[in-house]
């Protein structure tokens, strides 16, 4: 399969289950969940989906709602993207210092920011 299009299917996968675990799912051990990356295979038969939690909750018993709800999100994933074969997912946390610098950076990505240009304290800024 095309690399563009498995790449375009990861992004609009993460931004669909973003949605629905955010605002869609009534289950409270999902709410300091946030989507950092989803990793499509080429075949589009599995989807890794990368996870960061805002709080430090219990990481296995997070990762046992989310299995259960496995078959929810799938559904509601086939209802809104136009795919021939909805991808079985497959959940894995990040650590949250990584995964929140991750995030960050794929904000700024997603606006077109560049990165902060103010040097830091005791750092002369550079003037070419």
């Amino acid at each position: 399969m095309d690399e563009h299009r498995t790449e375009r299917v990861s992004q609009a996968m993460r931004e669909e289950l973003g949605e629905i675990i955010g605002y869609e799912m009534t289950d409270p051990r999902l709410a300091a969940i946030h989507v950092v990356a989803v990793h499509v295979s080429p075949d589009l038969r599995h989807a890794q989906v990368m996870l960061t939690l805002d709080s430090k909750e219990d990481h296995e018993e997070i990762l046992r709602a989310l299995e259960g709800a496995r078959g929810f999100l799938r559904r509601k994933l086939a209802a809104r993207m136009d795919l021939h074969r909805t991808p079985d997912l497959h959940f894995a946390l990040e650590p949250m210092a990584a995964g929140v610098r991750l995030g960050r950076l794929m904000q700024r990505v997603r606006k077109g920011r560049p990165r902060d240009t103010v040097p830091a304290e005791g750092e002369k800024k550079s003037v070419e």
